[in-house]
C-alpha cells in the first residue's frame, strides 16, 4: 500500500471538534487503502501562549529551555489526535520528533533537518497503525537536545517524512484553499493557482507568502516530493507544488507576495575600499542573522551608504554587532527602520518576457508609492516600500498585471493525482 503524509496546522487542530474532524479525514484516507503518516502543529495559539509565558520569565529566554518548552504544544495535539483515531476503530500511535527520528543540527529555534531515521515510523506503518508525528521539532545529532525548526516547521517535518518514507504524496492541510495570486485578505479577487513550480514557490515563500515554509519547499524540490496544499475545512482541490514541466505553458506571473516582518538597516558613511563589505556582513553571519536585500550607494568623497534588510526579531541581537562593526570600519552611524515592507512579483515566465519589472515600477509610480530598495532574480522582482503602503502596493500591482483573469495566464496541467505522479516521474504517457 502506498504511503501518504498529511500535515495539519494549528488552526486545523484548534479545538476538540476540529481534531475530531481531522481524525475522520485521516481514517478515511487509511480506509481508502493508504498507509498514513500525519504531522501536526500545536493547537491554535498554543505556541504564542508558551512564548508569552517565557517572555514573562525572561526577556531573552535560554534557547535550549525555550525549545524544550515550545515542543510541548505539538505533544498535546499529537496525543489528542491519536486518541481520536483510536476512538474511531483504527490503530494509531503518536511520536515526538525525536521518537520519529527527525535529526537536526544544533541551531535552537531554527534548526535544520539533516536526516530522518524513520525505522520506528515504518515499523508502525507496516503493523497497520496510523502514525502521528509531532511537527516543528527534532533532536540534535550532536547534543541530543530537543530542537525546534522555526515558524511553519511542521511543513518541513511533513515533507521530510514524505521523502524518507518514499510517500506518493504530501498533503499540506491548512486554513486556506491553496496558493493564490496574492493574499486574499488584501486582494479579494485573487485567483487560486492550480499548480506552481518548486522554484516559483521558493521565491514566493522567501518573499513573505505564509502558505509554505521556505525550507519545506527546498526539501520538496531537492527530494522530488509532490506537495498538495489544500484546505482542512472542505474537500476541494488545492494547489500542486511540483517540478516545472516543460510541456506546461508557464504563466508570466504566478503571484505577488508581501512581507512586513523585516526592518531596514542603513550604515552611513562607510569607507569605500576593498574588504569593508565583508567586515560589515561577516559578524552578522557569525551571529546567525539572516540578511536579505542589500544595496550600496555610489561613493561620494570616498564614502558610501550600505542599506540592507533583516528580520525585525533579529534587531536586538544585530544592533550591538552593527555598532561595533561601524566603529571598527570607521563608518559615521547606524540607522534602523522597522516601518518598511517588501512586495515581490514572482513568475517563471519573466525569463522570456522583458518589461515585467518596468510595468511593476510604473504601477507603483502611478499610485504614488516610493521604492526604497530593489532586488531581482530571474523569476522575481522585489521592492521595499513603506509598511503603511504595502497593501495598496499589492493591490495596484495585482490590478496592473490582471492576475484575477485566468484566461490571460493559461496553465496546461494534469488533473488527477495519477497524472501528477506520472508527470513527476517523467512518464512519457502522462
Amino acid at each position: 500500500m502506498a504511503v501518504i503524509v498529511q500535515k495539519y496546522g494549528g488552526t486545523s487542530v484548534g479545538d476538540a471538534e476540529r481534531i475530531a474532524r481531522v481524525a475522520e479525514r485521516v481514517v478515511a484516507a487509511a480506509d481508502s487503502g493508504h498507509r498514513v503518516c500525519v504531522a501536526v502543529s500545536a493547537m491554535g495559539s498554543t505556541t504564542d501562549e508558551l512564548l508569552s509565558l517565557a517572555a514573562q520569565i525572561s526577556p531573552m529566554p535560554h534557547e535550549r529551555e525555550l525549545d524544550m518548552l515550545l515542543t510541548a504544544g505539538e505533544r498535546i495535539s499529537m496525543a489528542l489526535l491519536s486518541m481520536a483515531i483510536i476512538e474511531r476503530g483504527r490503530e494509531a500511535i503518536s511520536l515526538t520528533g525525536s521518537q520519529a527520528g527527525i535529526m537536526t543540527d544544533t541551531s535552537h529555534g531554527k534548526a535544520k533537518i539533516v536526516e530522518v531515521r524513520a525505522r520506528r515510523v515504518l515499523e508502525a506503518l507496516d503493523a497497520g497503525k496510523i502514525v502521528i508525528v509531532a511537527g516543528f521539532q527534532g533532536v540534535s545529532t550532536d547534543t541530543y537536545d530537543v530542537t525546534t525548526l522555526g515558524r511553519g516547521g511542521t511543513d518541513a517535518t511533513a515533507v521530510a517524512l514524505a521523502a524518507a518514507l518514499g510517500a506518493e504524496l504530501c498533503e499540506i492541510y491548512t486554513d486556506v484553499d491553496g496558493v493564490f495570486t496574492a493574499d486574499p485578505r488584501i486582494v479579494p479577487d485573487a485567483r487560486k493557482l492550480h499548480a506552481v513550480s518548486y522554484e516559483e514557490m521558493l521565491e514566493l515563500s522567501a518573499a513573505g507568502a505564509k502558505v509554505l515554509m521556505l525550507r519545506c519547499v527546498e526539501f520538496a524540490r531537492n527530494h522530488g516530493v509532490l506537495v498538495h496544499v489544500r484546505s482542512s475545512f472542505h474537500d476541494g482541490a488545492g494547489t500542486w507544488v511540483r517540478r516545472e514541466d516543460e510541456r506546461m505553458e508557464q504563466a508570466i506571473i504566478s503571484g505577488i507576495a508581501h512581507d512586513t516582518s523585516e526592518a531596514k538597516v542603513t550604515i552611513h558613511g562607510v569607507p569605500d575600499r576593498p574588504g569593508v563589505a565583508a567586515r560589515v556582513f561577516r559578524p552578522l553571519a557569525d551571529e546567525g542573522v539572516n540578511v536579505d536585500m542589500i544595496v550600496q550607494n555610489v561613493s561620494v568623497a570616498g564614502r558610501s551608504d550600505i542599506s540592507f534588510t533583516l528580520p525585525k526579531e533579529d534587531i536586538i541581537r544585530a544592533k550591538p554587532v552593527l555598532d561595533a562593526t561601524a566603529e571598527e570600519v570607521g563608518a559615521a552611524s547606524v540607522e534602523t527602520d522597522p516601518d518598511i515592507a517588501k512586495v515581490s512579483l514572482v513568475g517563471a515566465g519573466m525569463k522570456t518576457h522583458p518589461g515585467v519589472a518596468a510595468d511593476m515600477f510604473d504601477a507603483l509610480a502611478d499610485a504614488g508609492i516610493n521604492i526604497e530598495v530593489i532586488s531581482t532574480s530571474s523569476i522575481r522582482v522585489s521592492c521595499v516600500v513603506r509598511a503603511s503602503e504595502v497593501e495598496r502596493a499589492v493591490q495596484v500591482i495585482h490590478d496592473r498585471f490582471r492576475l484575477s483573469e485566468e484566461a490571460l495566464f493559461r496553465e496546461a496541467h494534469p488533473d488527477t493525482v495519477t497524472d501528477q505522479m506520472k508527470a513527476l516521474k517523467g512518464d512519457p504517457e502522462s
